[in-house]
């Protein structure tokens, strides 16, 4: 709900609460957000201005008292006493770097407003609201619209700028982000979400101090290394309690967010486009629109904001076809395979998948003619005779006739040197004239302000997917930019973004007219994982790296910011080729689980023992897929710091998954503590089963047996494939209340004794339980 009343604007959701007025002389200045309230004495919430502070400017002459650097603001312009980061930097039709946006009018309307070449977010008459204030410079004839949406049932608020030159002489803008709010300091702390290939999304914490601390991303996508979210939060927050903020973009490009805590204790917050090498003209009658800025707030901590965010984004971001259904179990051939096989080899191995229960084949990189490494053959579509005889409509009819639904591998933001597209027009690539080409695993960046070369693009892909009927692709972008620069912009300033837009333009262009098909958006894993992508992709490849003990570091941060139903997630082949560690089968897939489930290994070589137990672990997620992706995801608080617990729940059941990093010696009781459940209501919670192969226990086995075998001999070896033990399962029916204090778990292996009461986790080692209500 959103309303006005003599100049104060109140924009509620179920939950919060966000307040500002029309200041003295105009400004639109900040006043509260937070928890919904019932106090009707704005002035019991501002943050005051009753004495004059040292070295401050005076805004009137005659009002010394009121200062912009110590005021809290919607927006804050440049050169009129403000000296902390403003959100714009433009240079005006004065020549002047000055700008004083002040109030004109403003519009209230039911549901969200769309853009026009950007994806945001979709909210009905029913449950959003927009409003949209317009502001004017007080010398030039340049008008700033902050549009504001209420998404109410989720609490979430998005906000984004509107800039119009309606001056005679153009303007530059330099920078311009999407949102400002500015609040006191109560003790906050910045989370980030940061990391590079193959180690994506690592939450990391500072504490906010005077300055400003920016996360950015110039890599021209929103890149691996800082995530665009971040959050800040009070002293003492934990996933249960205290007061918590989120910020995210819809947007896929360079972003650029900063939190600043200034001299007054005033805390300046930010986010929208990075202006790295940013500079975009108006002339006189046009506009620039800004990404949305999506906003948050949790007074109940970490697990409340995120169910916030999981929320906005699987009923306002997601494709609407796609939003809350549940997403196929596929078999992705890139690990197994790379770029080896050829027909018979990848049939052997669809069939093979049918037969454990998966339900989608992906075709990974390698299908088209050259494409026998990395270094030749992108740009190109033509199918590769020598490993598709009859073509991929053929080889796609065959993977139908077997059961599964086909899906196929694309790059189509690149090109080798070595191809027929860039032989016929090496123009088609990003580069600027008179410098050497930088490469990126051997490929060249197309460039997408290119009209030609989207055309070239959206007419290939649609006829490959046309063609063999494909339901599922999964979209590459296997490097960053360098040199940028192309002859279809008028200036260098305005290639990232341009870039990016012309990347919506082609997404938009195939997809929107097949909603049927699922995307599945990937840049060398989780290289563009952002609101823009979701809008198009309903899942996105979470990262190369399928360890699930670094998964539980990329997975749990990117859980802060996205729900389960957009991660892409795989179980691998063990040792894993990211960090040559041997995990568990089944913590691979307890991992995994919490997610778009895939396998992606050699199901050749799996044991008779693996085989069954991939069966029994598809037939699990298969009855409990809908609470996997979609049900209510919390990080529970462990005191261990060798565990790592997940769960996630529904109406009808909670699964929960229990993760141990390395083994303790010895180690003491373990707890598991439920919260959020009725009080007086009874649960029962009991283990998955899961196995327990011989080789686990190496020398060990000659404790239990009456002669002594090598543990690598040819007998333990046999039996190992095909004879398994079951871990132990525990069950216990108490009640809410005894659960959220804590049940003790069965002891894990101390060095000296096992039965089928002892629980032998070991290093990686994991359980899940299923909790349903009496």
């Amino acid at each position: 709900m959103i309303s006005e009343n003599n100049g104060i604007f109140r924009l509620k959701t179920n939950n919060t609460e966000y307040i500002f007025r029309t200041a003295k002389y105009g400004h639109l200045e900040h006043v509260y957000y937070g928890d919904q309230l019932f106090c009707e004495d704005i002035d019991a919430l501002t943050v005051k201005h009753t004495a004059q502070a040292g070295s401050t400017i005076s805004y009137d002459r005659e009002d010394p008292l009121y200062s912009l650097d110590t005021m809290c603001f919607e927006w804050s312009g440049i050169g009129k006493g403000d000296y902390r980061f403003s959100p714009c930097e433009i240079k005006m039709p004065d020549e002047g770097f000055v700008t004083d946006f002040v109030y004109k009018d403003f519009c209230i309307k039911p549901g969200s407003i769309p853009m026009v070449n950007m994806p945001c977010a979709k909210g009905s008459d029913e449950d959003s609201a927009s409003l949209s204030i317009r502001l004017k410079d007080k010398a030039c004839d340049v008008y700033l619209t902050l549009v504001y949406t209420v998404y109410e049932a989720t609490n979430i608020l998005t906000r984004r700028v509107i800039l119009e030159n309606r001056d005679l002489k153009p303007l530059t803008i330099r920078r311009l982000l999407s949102m400002q709010l500015d609040m006191p300091n109560t003790g906050f702390n910045l989370t980030t979400f940061d990391g590079d290939w193959a180690k994506e999304a690592f939450r990391h914490d500072r504490r906010l101090q005077y300055g400003m601390f920016i996360n950015e991303s110039r890599t021209g996508s929103s890149s691996n290394k800082h995530n665009p979210g971040f959050l800040l939060y009070e002293d003492g927050a934990t996933e249960e309690h205290g007061r918590v903020y989120g910020f995210n973009l819809i947007y896929s490009g360079n972003h650029f967010g900063f939190a600043e805590l200034n001299s007054h204790d005033l805390v300046r917050v930010g986010h929208g486009i990075s202006p790295h090498c940013f500079e975009w003209t108006l002339n006189t009658g046009e506009k620039f629109e800004t990404p949305e800025a999506v906003m948050t707030f949790s007074s109940r901590g970490f697990s409340s904001l995120s169910e916030n965010f999981h929320s906005f984004v699987n009923n306002h971001i997601i494709p609407k076809d796609w939003q809350g259904k549940e997403r196929p179990i596929l078999y992705n051939s890139w690990e197994p395979c790379f770029f080896k096989y050829n027909q018979r080899k990848l049939l052997k191995l669809a069939g093979m998948s049918k037969k454990l229960g998966m339900e989608l084949f992906v075709l990974d990189d390698g299908w088209f003619e050259g494409r026998n490494d990395d270094k030749a053959g992108l740009g190109d579509y033509t199918v590769n005779k020598h490993k598709f005889p009859h073509g991929l409509k053929s080889f796609a009819k065959k993977i139908k006739k077997l059961g599964l639904d086909f899906g196929l591998w694309f790059e189509p933001e690149m090109m080798n040197e070595n191809s027929n597209l860039y032989r016929a027009h090496p123009d088609y690539a990003v580069r600027l004239q008179g410098r050497e080409s930088t490469l990126g695993r051997n490929q060249l960046v197309l460039d997408l302000c290119n009209p030609d070369v989207r055309e070239y693009i959206v007419e290939n892909v649609t006829k490959i997917l046309d063609e063999t009927g494909a339901s599922y692709v999964k979209w590459d972008m296997n490097r960053h930019i360098s040199e940028f620069g192309s002859l279809h912009i008028s200036s260098a300033g305005r290639f990232f973004h341009s870039y990016i837009l012309g990347l919506y333009d082609v997404l938009r262009r195939i997809f929107e007219p097949r909603p049927h098909i699922l995307l599945e958006s990937c840049s060398s894993g989780g290289n563009r994982f952002d609101l823009g992508m979701l809008c198009f992709s309903p899942q996105i490849w979470t990262s190369d790296n399928t360890d699930p003990m670094v998964r539980l570091n990329i997975q749990g941060g990117l859980s802060y910011l996205y729900p389960q139903s957009t991660m892409g997630a795989h179980v691998s082949d063990s040792p894993h080729q990211q960090t040559l560690r041997d995990t568990p089968l089944s913590t691979r897939y307890n991992v995994a689980c919490f997610g778009c489930l895939g396998y992606e290994m050699d199901l050749r070589f799996l044991s008779h023992a693996e085989r069954q137990e991939v069966k029994e672990q598809i037939a699990f997620f298969k009855e409990h897929r809908k609470t996997f992706q979609y049900g209510t995801f919390q990080r529970l608080n462990s005191y261990k710091d060798n565990k790592t617990i997940w769960l996630s729940c529904n109406d009808d059941e909670a699964l929960i998954g229990f993760f141990q990093t390395m083994a303790g010696v010895s180690e003491g009781p373990d707890e598991l503590r439920i919260p959020r459940l009725e009080s007086d209501a009874f649960y029962r919670v009991s283990t998955k089963a899961q196995k327990l192969y011989i080789k686990r226990f190496g020398g060990l086995v000659k404790h239990i047996l009456p002669l002594t075998l090598n543990p690598d001999g040819f007998i333990l070896k046999m039996a190992n494939r095909f004879y398994t033990l079951t871990d132990c399962i525990e069950t216990y029916d108490c009640s809410g209340k005894a659960l959220a204090s804590g049940v003790m778990l069965s002891n894990q292996f101390m060095g000296s004794y096992y039965n089928d009461k002892t629980r032998l986790l070991g290093d990686f080692g994991s359980n899940l339980y299923i909790l349903q209500k009496i």
